[in-house]
């Protein structure tokens, strides 16, 4: 009974450039110490072998360095480590993994499945199909052979491939690197490990995509995973257990805000969020001043808790109310200077009037708190 631990789309060397330096230093360095929790996890599970289905690394372009730390974060599982290239690592004749072989960077448990063909682990009980991607795209699909190549009787037939399942994933990436949606079926596969999907996801009981195990972007669609499939026999469909291991979840947040009540949804909703978080927040409606100063209260708080947090609030609106202005006592000319201002806002006469209305009404009103208006 093989068990195989399933990853892919580690994407090592990242880099996270939208972000501010430091918070894109500790992004990229996450991808290490995952790669870590899956050797962690492989070990303590006892699995027979760890699977990768193509980009561990990024880029070609990598680092020597960034190759020695990647092989290194495996060094906790001693056990059999299957390599596979994908698009963005692909085995060109010059690559990372001829880079990584010339640097002794690649241990003995290692081995890189770089050209297309069955290997065979009699005593593991598997029989391994590569497809290694061997140029960043093609318009035909790798796994074709699968179905011609023979192993030995009894041994579990695991497919390894990097690529869309056609007419499955959106349109958008169904071109480049195409897998149909049913070879694991036409090729006698126990399993088929696949890659470039960054989100965990069953295409048929035989055939998974293990999403990336540190996320990278904004998208609901469960990354952050490893599979741990359990193979009864050459026959029989496989066992698929995900174990999440990431460091960071990433969160988009959608909120609109016009009154006190608005406000505390968003805090609920923020509150729900595990710590250090990766989070983007948009912002839209009117909020008039004492609800906005709540706002930012809350934002610089929740802050504090998260990893990354960056806020977008250009469609969200300061409208200081009668009672606004009559507290914070703008009268005469600054009276109609904010009078101008929310006039522009209301009709969208300046980018800038909401920012120069919230700055005016704010100073304005810790002026009128320290005694000095």
């Amino acid at each position: 009974m093989p068990t195989i631990l399933h990853t892919a789309d580690w994407q090592i060397g990242r880099q996270y450039s939208r972000f501010d330096a430091e918070d894109a230093a500790v992004l990229a360095d996450a991808r290490f110490t995952t790669v870590e929790r899956i050797a962690a996890l492989a070990q303590d599970e006892q699995v027979d072998a760890v699977v990768v289905a193509g980009d561990v690394f990024d880029a070609q372009t990598v680092s020597d360095r960034t190759i020695h730390r990647t092989f290194d974060a495996m060094k906790g599982y001693t056990g059999l480590w299957l390599m596979l290239p994908g698009n963005h690592d692909a085995a060109l004749a010059e690559s990372v993994w001829s880079r990584a072989v010339r640097l002794g960077a690649v241990p003995e448990n290692v081995h890189l499945l770089l050209t297309p063909g069955v290997v065979e682990y009699a005593d593991l009980g598997l029989a391994v199909l590569a497809a290694p991607l061997t140029q960043r795209q093609t318009h035909n699909d790798l796994t074709i052979p699968f179905d011609q190549w023979t192993s030995s009787e009894g041994l579990c037939r695991v497919g390894l491939a990097h690529g869309s399942i056609t007419g499955v994933l959106p349109d958008s990436i169904d071109s480049p690197n195409p897998i149909h949606p049913d070879r694991a079926r036409t090729a006698r596969l126990s399993y088929l490990a696949l890659g470039d999907w960054h989100g965990t996801k069953q295409i048929d009981e035989r055939t998974w995509y293990s999403g990336t195990p540190e996320p990278e972007r904004f998208r609901n669609n469960d990354a952050g995973n490893v599979l741990k499939v359990t193979l009864a026999d050459a026959d029989s469909p496989p066992q698929v257990v995900s174990y999440p291991v990431a460091q960071h979840r990433w969160f988009a947040i959608e909120s609109t805000l016009n009154v006190a009540s608005d406000v505390d949804a968003l805090q609920a909703e923020l509150n729900e969020l595990p710590d250090r978080s990766v989070l983007t927040i948009h912002l839209r409606g009117q909020l008039d001043l004492s609800n906005h100063r709540r706002l930012q209260a809350l934002l610089s708080a929740n802050a504090g808790r998260h990893r990354s947090q960056q806020v977008h609030q250009h469609e969200l609106t300061l409208m200081p109310t009668d009672d606004d202005l009559a507290t914070i006592q703008a009268d005469g000319y600054v009276g109609e200077v904010i009078e101008a201002l929310k006039q522009m806002q209301q009709h969208d006469e300046s980018p800038v009037a909401g920012d120069a209305l919230m700055i005016l009404a704010s100073e304005l009103q810790t002026m009128e708190q320290d005694g000095h208006a």
